[in-house]
């Protein structure tokens, strides 16, 4: 059984854990755990931490805005988090702007990763 499909009681945002960086380290500790390198509990606490340090790090390290237009096909609010998916959208920031044809955003309040 794969270890991080264990969900801790306390409510967390794993909202980087699909991103590239969050996937190797997933597979990272995942392999550590199962060559017993790494307890179960430790790695799932490297997890959390990873999911804390990624929402500070974005909050007070990134200062770039972003501009995002296009055809909202499907949107969903669960859980304090809102997933929208767009076609044909337009991605625009200071420098560049490029067309993309589907986008999926997900959003979460802030507050709410500290707690």
């Amino acid at each position: 059984m794969n270890f991080c499909s264990y969900r801790p009681i306390m409510a967390t945002f794993e909202l980087y854990r699909r991103s590239t960086i969050g996937m190797c380290l997933t597979e990272t500790l995942d392999e550590m755990v199962q060559n017993g390198t790494l307890s179960p509990e430790l790695a799932i606490q490297v997890l959390v931490q990873f999911d804390k340090s990624m929402a500070e790090a974005l909050e007070t390290q990134v200062k770039s805005k972003v501009s995002i237009k296009g055809h909202l096909h499907t949107y969903r609010f669960c859980d304090n988090v809102w997933t929208f998916m767009l076609q044909d959208a337009l991605i625009k920031t200071d420098d560049c702007q490029e067309n993309v044809g589907r986008v999926k955003i997900v959003a979460c309040d802030s507050k709410l990763l500290t707690q």
